[in-house]
């Protein structure tokens, strides 16, 4: 990570890669931006257009190229792979894009990149390990984006129902980003105020409330699915934050995909966890102190992800 050129190299443009490029061109966090696609011209049709937005923007180079160009970037985000389609779960995509990634990974890291993996690309904590197996890289430099849009769909949904601004709501969803995630309440705050002083724990109506903002959370990809084919611009806008974080060594505390070494009991698993993001990738796993509810739950996310992954990478 020497000669930082604040160069991300982009390998899909679909939905999220495009939506994450044009998110990446407005909030003027890096120098360079190279667009891969199997596509090349739709590749080369997103940098024609992106670069056209730049008169009312910072400066930034951008075009569409190939695998070698990520030899010398700082950061390769992986948005490519198949879709997570109207009925289909995250995990079900399993094996149709392990066996995408294994390819982009190789071509990648032939290149001679050594810099930090970020990926998209759902099931995101099972592909995020695909990644790191693949590439023989750290683990601190390969991170999923784990549950940083379920955190953000938490926030926002609390935000409204207390009528706060979202910015000021300090709540964390973790596990598997699917079906299994959780929500932490215990450690949720408005502002400086813990969430339980706000509410009244002992009514059940309150408790309804709380689990339907969190159902509301977990199902929401499902929703949007539904309506319009695709969630994107959410996404976008985590992993541009993500972006910022690394380029601008900002020892941000977000949640993302990390390989556990035995935080909350749990080794050799990707899974969404808050941890401290700077410019070598993830310096340091958080672990709070979970209520015995939440340790079940984190147990039982990270049993359904390990179990996909003993099937999805046996010998």
């Amino acid at each position: 990570m020497t000669n930082f050129k604040s160069k991300v190299a982009l390998i899909g443009t679909g939905f999220v890669g495009s939506s994450y490029a044009f998110a990446l061109l407005n909030q003027g966090i890096a120098r360079e931006l190279v667009l891969i696609d199997l596509n090349k011209d739709k590749a080369d049709g997103d940098a024609r257009d992106l670069n056209h937005g730049l008169p009312f923007s910072s400066p930034l180079k951008i075009w569409a190229g190939d695998y070698s160009d990520c030899s010398d970037a700082d950061l390769v985000v992986i948005t490519a792979g198949a879709n997570q389609a109207p009925g289909e779960t995250r995990l079900d995509l399993v094996e149709k894009n392990i066996k995408i990634f294994k390819m982009i990974v190789k071509e990648v890291m032939e290149s001679g990149f050594n810099g930090i993996f970020l990926i998209a690309t759902n099931p995101v904590d099972i592909l995020t390990y695909a990644v790191w197996h693949f590439s023989g890289l750290p683990k601190e430099r390969v991170i999923g984006s784990g549950t940083i849009l379920d955190t953000a769909r938490l926030r926002y949904l609390l935000g409204d129902h207390f009528d706060v601004d979202a910015r000021n709501v300090h709540a964390y969803i973790m596990g598997e980003h699917g079906d299994t995630e959780f929500p932490v309440w215990s450690h949720a705050t408005i502002g400086a105020s813990p969430l339980r002083e706000m509410i009244d724990t002992e009514s059940p109506e309150t408790q309804r409330e709380l689990d339907e903002i969190f159902i509301n959370v977990r199902d929401a990809a499902y929703h949007i699915i539904e309506r319009k084919g695709a969630t994107y611009y959410g996404i976008a806008m985590g992993l541009v934050r993500i972006t910022k974080a690394i380029f601008n060594d900002e020892n941000s505390i977000l949640t993302v995909s990390a390989l556990l070494d035995g935080e909350y009991g749990v080794n050799d698993l990707y899974i969404g966890v808050p941890a401290i993001i700077n410019r070598k990738g993830i310096r340091k796993v958080i672990e709070m102190p979970l209520n015995q509810m939440e340790k079940d739950q984190f147990t039982h996310s990270a049993n359904t992800l390990r179990n996909v992954i003993k099937t999805s990478f046996a010998e």
